[in-house]
């Protein structure tokens, strides 16, 4: 249900329009606006964004302007009673970050403390809340390279952030920002990066009244180490066989301010995928995560690796083909089939043979049929001479002749309609 926020009638509406002033009105009037609520609504950016925020990595928001990244930040930071922090990157000097030199009783025995801005005070004091570094793509080199240290470290002169606070940023591309600039390359890889987009649902029942609600994904507690094991098998996996994937800076500038591997991002990827089998999100949120760790090349080929990672056991399969349980999206069931007839194929025997079919047939009977007519072929080529053929085999025969009929009927069309476009040449 739809939660909103209690607005409280002041005196200015129990006075008559007499009493009331024309700005009072406007300001009741205003605050009427203002008076939204919020709702549960599945949102895979969103939910990408708090589950970043949640894993303590730093998020840098692209988006154009006016798509809503500062008021997504705003509820976030109220959902979450955080109190919100924003600084205009754009319109500070390095010193800000770095701090300001003030010089004490004793220079030579104390040395030169770098005072810290009072933003940064106010956020210690706290020891907890939202740091938002708004328009990151206006601030010139010098700024950015002031920023590093705050985004890694987390140290603003002589203070350090403490735990309670979350660093998110938000940028808008070059093309379309104030006087813009590429970001640089080592500021670019110290975060995630999420691509902000607005959906018009979305904003429709905003404008409405009613706003997505930001919530931190549920960890489950039973999950926590299983988790932990998963994200370390697949990143150390993936890299493990694509070493060329643990360090590749761009050769453009442009590409450089975005998402590309290192060490560093493998590590956010890792904390990404860990946080994420916790709290069972989507691959479609999963996805956005990675790629906006790595790169989408890098993240497309950990996502794959994943997949792999799900995969069942083929030797589990070829032992109780009757309960197998395959998986549900058509490309891992055909990589699962292709492991079992792989298996067979490595270690030849016809009682494995005679598994294999049989789990051929438990495929058709609870999915695709075509997904089985590549791993049937194949597996009809390791029969050695003195094996029986299982009766398995004639249920498959129908599935694997019409395939085949069917494919060469669509060949059939495709050539025909190639030779007609050639004669209407």
């Amino acid at each position: 249900m739809p939660t909103r926020t209690p607005f409280a009638m002041d005196s200015v509406l129990l006075s008559t329009p007499a009493e009331a002033s024309q700005l009072d009105l406007a300001d009741t009037l205003l605050r009427l606006l203002r008076d939204t609520g919020t709702e549960p609504r599945p949102d895979d950016q969103l939910e990408a964004l708090t589950l970043a925020v949640a894993a303590d990595l730093p998020v840098l928001l692209w988006g154009e302007p006016g798509i809503g990244k500062t008021a997504a930040l705003t509820q976030l930071a109220s959902s979450l009673d955080l109190p919100l922090t924003t600084v205009i990157a754009s319109v500070h000097e390095p010193s800000d970050f770095s701090g300001l030199p003030v010089i004490g009783d004793d220079p030579a025995e104390q040395g030169v403390p770098m005072a810290p801005p009072d933003w940064a005070v106010r956020l210690v004091r706290a020891g907890k809340g939202l740091l938002f570094l708004d328009e990151l793509s206006t601030a010139p080199p010098a700024v950015q390279a002031a920023l590093l240290r705050l985004v890694l470290e987390r140290r603003i002169g002589a203070l350090r952030l403490p735990p309670g606070v979350r660093i998110v940023a938000a940028a808008n591309p070059r093309s379309s920002a104030a006087d813009g600039w590429e970001l640089s390359a080592p500021l670019a890889n110290r975060f995630v990066h999420v691509q902000w987009a607005h959906d018009p649902e979305v904003v429709v029942r905003g404008l409405g009244g009613i706003w997505p609600r930001a919530t931190l994904p549920r960890l489950d507690p039973g999950k926590l180490a299983d988790a932990v094991d998963f994200a370390r098998r697949a990143v150390c996996g993936l890299l493990a066989t694509r070493p060329t994937l643990v360090h590749r800076l761009p050769g453009s500038e442009t590409r450089r301010g975005g998402a590309w591997p290192s060490p560093r991002s493998w590590e956010m990827a890792m904390t990404l995928v860990a946080f994420a089998t916790a709290a069972g999100s989507s691959r479609e949120v999963l996805s956005l995560l990675v790629r906006g760790a790595v790169g989408d090349g890098p993240g497309l080929e950990l996502l794959a690796s994943l997949d792999r990672m799900d995969l069942p056991d083929p030797e589990t399969l070829l032992a109780d083909p009757a309960g197998a349980e395959l998986p549900e999206r058509g490309d891992l069931r055909q990589a699962a089939l292709d492991g079992v007839v792989d298996a067979v194929r490595r270690r030849p025997d016809e009682q494995r043979w005679d598994a294999a079919w049989a789990l051929l047939v438990r495929a058709v009977e609870t999915g695709a049929p075509d997904l089985v007519v590549v791993p049937a072929t194949t597996l009809a080529s390791l029969r050695q001479g003195d094996w029986n053929v299982p009766e398995s085999i004639e249920r498959l025969a129908g599935v694997v002749t019409m395939s085949r009929r069917a494919d060469q009927a669509a060949t059939r069309t495709a050539t025909r309609a190639a030779a007609a476009a050639k004669a209407g040449r």
